[in-house]
């Protein structure tokens, strides 16, 4: 798929990860209309890169359906989520273990059903944001690596319903396979786990091997868009030495 003039929505596009893609999708030519709450952070990334956006709350499902009914986009990427109080399994309540079922899940629900009921075109591309958490979980962030791996199975079930109803849409997760300072959730986790070993986020992260912030992520992200090779797979693991590999292929 060739990027250019292509329409993307990014949900969670004024900040981290979902930047970083932001920018790289800029980089290439498509036509990018960002979604987060906060106007001042949407309003810097309009004036620096020159894209539309619009403020809404991503657990909204009205604003999920309209946003979708009225801009249609090629490419829809659902990076938003909510950065989880770090700590150990006995220290949190039920609030902070949860938070990311309310925010990450509730939003990638609302927002598949919308792509699938209205529907996008055929050939549209649904990128839906995972996390490393959702292979070996993170004994730290409470409830996260469940949600963030409910929202890989949510990937695959929206293909399955795809496929169903001939509707020619392809639905697929992205799964950063390390910790990414820089990006709230990832400052957080390496945070609370650098702390409990006695070493600064930095010297934790380095354990990942080679870095990627987040527009070297927006970059991989791009090519599982435009290379052949990714088109039909369902879970790809992005990292900052190995790149884009394919965790999940195609669908029998």
């Amino acid at each position: 798929m060739s990027l250019k003039d292509k329409c993307a929505v990014v949900t969670g596009g004024s900040r981290g990860l979902g930047l970083g893609l932001v920018e790289a999708l800029v980089a290439e030519g498509a036509k990018v209309t960002v979604v987060a709450r906060s106007a001042d952070a949407l309003d810097a990334v309009k004036a620096r890169l020159g894209v539309d956006t619009i403020s809404a709350d991503v657990t909204d499902r009205a604003a999920a359906n309209r946003i979708l009914a009225d801009i249609k986009p090629d490419i829809l990427a659902l990076n938003a989520g909510v950065t989880p109080r770090m700590g150990r399994l006995d220290q949190l309540s039920w609030e902070d273990f949860s938070v990311a079922w309310e925010t990450d899940v509730k939003a990638g629900l609302f927002w598949l059903q919308a792509a699938l009921n209205l529907p996008l075109r055929p050939g549209s591309r649904v990128l839906v944001a995972s996390s490393g958490a959702a292979v070996t979980g993170s004994q730290m962030s409470g409830g996260y690596g469940g949600s963030k791996r409910m929202l890989w199975f949510m990937a695959k079930y929206a293909t399955g319903v795809s496929q169903e109803l001939n509707l020619g849409i392809r639905f697929q997760a992205i799964v950063p396979r390390q910790m990414i300072l820089g990006t709230g959730t990832g400052d957080a986790a390496a945070g609370a786990y650098a702390g409990s070993m006695g070493i600064t986020p930095e010297q934790f992260v380095a354990r990942f091997g080679a870095p990627m912030p987040p527009r070297a992520f927006g970059d991989r992200v791009v090519s599982v868009l435009e290379d052949p090779q990714y088109a039909d797979g369902i879970v790809f693991g992005l990292n900052g030495a190995a790149g884009v590999t394919i965790m999940e292929g195609a669908a029998a």
